[in-house]
């Protein structure tokens, strides 16, 4: 089982960048496929990006492809989303998650979530 807390979060004027911040517990973090997601407000929950265990490969959806860099530290037990030329249309609650049966490109295979963060662009 592991436990997932978001950090990282805020207000960040468009074109600007932030970078979001998981922190994992417990001993089998690096055997499980981290991923993020986001959700906006009257929006389905929305896969960004997944990175494989030992950090072998990873995947982004189109809209985030070269603004958006997934990462993960297993040493730390931290998983990272940096994203850069952020744009208004970028706001929404952001969202780590967990798989050990993955990687799967949406929310229903992940079964641990952290609490999310707020991530506001404004124009």
């Amino acid at each position: 089982q592991v436990q997932l807390v978001e950090s990282g979060g805020g207000l960040v004027q468009a074109g600007g960048s932030l970078r979001l911040s998981c922190a994992g517990s417990g001993r089998t973090f690096s055997t499980y496929v981290m991923a993020w997601f986001r959700q906006a407000p009257g929006k389905e929950r929305e896969f960004l990006a997944f990175i494989n265990l030992n950090s072998i490969s990873t995947k982004y959806v189109d809209s985030v492809k070269g603004r958006f860099t997934i990462s993960r530290d297993d040493a730390k037990k931290m998983v990272y989303l940096q994203m850069n030329s952020l744009k208004p249309e970028d706001t929404a609650v952001y969202y780590c998650a967990a798989t050990q049966t993955g990687p799967f490109l949406g929310p229903l295979g992940y079964n641990y979530w952290g609490q999310g963060t707020q991530v506001t662009v404004s124009s």
